[in-house]
């Protein structure tokens, strides 16, 4: 796969597709601009080379409508202010004035087009309207690796058409990234998996077993492992649909020597509300009627012992309802753990990436991936149609 660096920019329009899809408030403020900054290195760097830069991405989901809220406009301003530089905003993302907008560029310039996802044939893929996008382009780069397991028109239908075509400096990150932990990672490997459902990530669980020495379960998900166990689990959220997958998944665990982790005790609420009637309770003490919210103090000190000798921690998903205070301890304190380990650590998902924020230790973790679904997909073993046609 080419880099952005492999490529001669100099007076070439350059589209760049980011994800530029960041909160913002009522008022349209942005909330946390990570996302924009994230792409800065590679948005100086077509400019440092002097190439005329199209950035497109999505906002949002219109569902392939024109709806004022998705608007990049707030975004082209922010930006504009981090660039200094002026930063147009293009009418739409195809159509003639676009067109005539990104024709009367000069090197240096920055030109912002509309929502992608003002049309529907952006994630239907389609044909035409990719190729109406790639004709404004001399280069096509990635740089959105938080969309790059999708198979949208903006992903891998213009760079179909475009015949010099790179991964930008972010999406290169990512991947090595991704390679060092799981592809050749210095061992021991441990992947600590949370979140709510064993099905979201059951690929991924069952590929990682190839790969990791250790395996630390938590969060909701840890309950369907217990219940297949025959542990009781009260009001606690199980997928009953699973637990024979979930028994052969320990099974096979087993016989490949892979160690797994789950939780030894909870914390276990009445109600799932912050002012939850809460105590602490061992795995197989849940009350009738209660449900485990998060892992407790015993729990903790056991993960984090499977993790003291890691030399490689691959994170995604907390380990409770870390939202609320009164069920955020145990993922706080992985958090930390993680944090002041020794190891090449990699967090990757929203919630994941949320909670290390939340913990203030995001300066102390290796990296922080962008992509959820793009790093779930890679943890499944798979590869992302928006790095494929890079290589085609």
């Amino acid at each position: 796969m080419k880099t952005i660096r492999d490529l001669e920019l100099a007076g070439k329009r350059v589209l760049v597709r980011v994800d530029f899809n960041v909160p913002m408030d009522a008022e349209k403020n942005i909330t946390d601009d990570i996302r924009i900054r994230m792409a800065l290195p590679t948005i100086n760097y077509v400019l440092d080379q002097g190439g005329k830069l199209i950035l497109c991405s999505h906002m949002g989901r219109p569902k392939g409508h024109r709806v004022a809220d998705f608007s990049l406009a707030p975004v082209a301003d922010h930006l504009a202010a981090i660039l200094e530089r002026n930063v147009l905003l293009a009418p739409d993302c195809v159509g003639e004035e676009s067109e005539n907008l990104v024709a009367a560029m000069k090197p240096g310039d920055v030109v912002m087009l509309e929502n992608l996802r003002f049309y529907s044939q952006e994630t239907d893929n389609d044909p035409e309207f990719a190729r109406q996008i790639a004709r404004m382009a001399d280069v096509y780069v990635n740089d959105a690796f938080a969309v790059s397991h999708r198979a949208h028109a903006s992903v891998v239908g213009i760079p179909a058409n475009v015949s010099e075509k790179a991964a930008g400096f972010l999406l290169q990150t990512e991947m090595d990234f991704f390679h060092k932990a799981m592809d050749a990672p210095i061992r021991p490997l441990v992947a600590l998996v949370g979140g709510a459902k064993v099905s979201s990530k059951l690929g991924a669980l069952e590929n990682m077993l190839d790969k990791v020495d250790i395996m630390v379960i938590g969060g909701a998900m840890a309950n369907t492992f217990l219940k297949s166990q025959g542990v009781d689990m009260g009001a606690s959220k199980t997928e009953d649909d699973l637990l024979d997958t979930a028994r052969e998944f320990v099974e096979k665990a087993e016989a490949k020597g892979v160690k797994l982790y789950f939780p030894v005790d909870f914390v276990a609420a009445d109600r799932f509300t912050a002012d939850a009637v809460t105590k602490n309770v061992t795995f197989r003490d849940v009350p009738d009627g209660w449900m485990a919210l998060d892992i407790g103090p015993a729990t903790t000190s056991y993960f984090q012992e499977a993790i003291t000798d890691a030399r490689t921690i691959v994170w995604n998903g907390p380990m409770g309802a870390f939202e609320m205070d009164a069920f955020a301890r145990g993922t706080m304190a992985m958090c930390q753990t993680v944090a002041s380990s020794h190891a090449l650590s990699i967090t990757g998902g929203g919630d994941s990436n949320a909670a290390v924020k939340k913990s203030g230790e995001a300066a102390n973790i290796s990296y922080m991936s962008t992509g959820g679904g793009a790093f779930l997909t890679l943890m499944e073993g798979k590869t992302l149609p928006g790095v494929e046609v890079l290589k085609s």
